[in-house]
């Protein structure tokens, strides 16, 4: 498995291609520096450059790439085991569609899910000007006439999936990278964002507020949102202890509609969430009620994935209900 991070390893921070890499799980502020990875075997990863990550992404048989961003409170082990869960049930709906590849950014490991919650908030924050990084380099291999002339160009689509604080990497990726090294604005890199979860305020995607910028890198934005979602439940308490009053995006769901760009589209998973991973309804957008089998809200991540339309029988529909018939 291919995939990028942030994390600081036990070894050098200096980048080598070809050697070992292991993570400091003790260390979780974000790293300035971004190391491309492969894993090798169990907790075995080994450092490969960015070049010859993004020419094997260029090279790898499926269709398209669907990055994957996890939450608060995911040490690496735990990212890689949901990254596998959703392959395989990528491969079993069509083999060579989908190649998942994770970005890890810097968890805590302590114990208590409040202290979690405040020092993994700050290195998601942390996280975007090395991830804004990620997209720099992206943006010049794939402009490159070395590495991608006019007659081989890279064609695979490419897809994120942000899942619960991942959402606020996300928001805040984009952020730094229009900050710091865009003139004007972000571009349309993304072919659909899925936001699970998400564990940012519900107008975060209305026009002039921080997340629009998610609406304009992206041809489609679904927010699948849950109202009795127990992890966001605690995320709202540690925001409330800290005097930040504010609704999640995972809850509710956009808070308006009419405000958010017509590219935005919300899914209600509140029939599922429970069903699919209890008692929490959090994360349940990969296997349903039977353990290694699709879910109605990965079946939905899937189809939209693949015909690249979120309602493609309906053109002006814009919200849906996620049921078990």
């Amino acid at each position: 498995m291919l995939f990028i991070t942030n994390r600081f390893p036990k070894q050098s921070i200096r980048s080598r291609a070809g050697r070992k890499f292991d993570f400091d799980l003790d260390n979780n502020a974000a790293s300035n520096s971004i190391f491309f990875c492969e894993k090798t075997g169990d907790q075995a990863y080994t450092e490969i450059g960015s070049i010859d990550f993004l020419s094997r992404l260029k090279l790898a048989p499926q269709r398209q790439l669907l990055i994957y961003l996890h939450g608060f409170s995911n040490l690496p082990t735990s990212v890689f085991r949901a990254v596998e869960e959703f392959q395989a049930l990528c491969d079993e709906k069509r083999p060579d569609e989908v190649l998942v590849v994770p970005l890890i950014w810097p968890c805590d490991n302590d114990v208590g899910i409040v202290k979690d919650y405040w020092d993994d908030q700050k290195s998601a924050d942390s996280s975007a000007y090395s991830f804004a990084r990620i997209l720099e380099k992206f943006v010049a291999w794939r402009n490159s006439e070395k590495y991608n002339p006019q007659a081989d160009p890279c064609l695979k689509r490419i897809s994120v999936l942000a899942h619960s604080m991942g959402n606020r990497v996300l928001r805040e990726t984009l952020a730094a990278w229009n900050r710091y090294d865009l003139a004007d604005g972000v571009p349309l890199i993304f072919r659909n964002t899925f936001l699970v979860a998400a564990d940012i305020v519900n107008e975060s995607l209305q026009e002039g507020n921080r997340g629009e910028l998610i609406c304009h890198a992206s041809r489609n934005v679904i927010v699948y949102y849950a109202s009795d979602d127990l992890a966001l439940r605690a995320s709202k308490a540690s925001n409330l202890r800290n005097k930040i009053a504010s609704r999640r995006l995972g809850h509710t769901g956009p808070e308006d509609m009419r405000l958010t760009p017509a590219n935005v589209y919300a899914v209600d998973c509140d029939d599922v969430n429970n069903i699919y991973d209890t008692p929490k309804g959090h994360s349940y957008f990969r296997t349903g009620r039977v353990a290694g089998t699709p879910g109605l809200v990965f079946e939905h991540i899937f189809e939209t994935l693949v015909s690249g339309r979120v309602f493609p029988d309906e053109e002006f529909r814009r919200t849906t209900i996620i049921q078990e018939t």
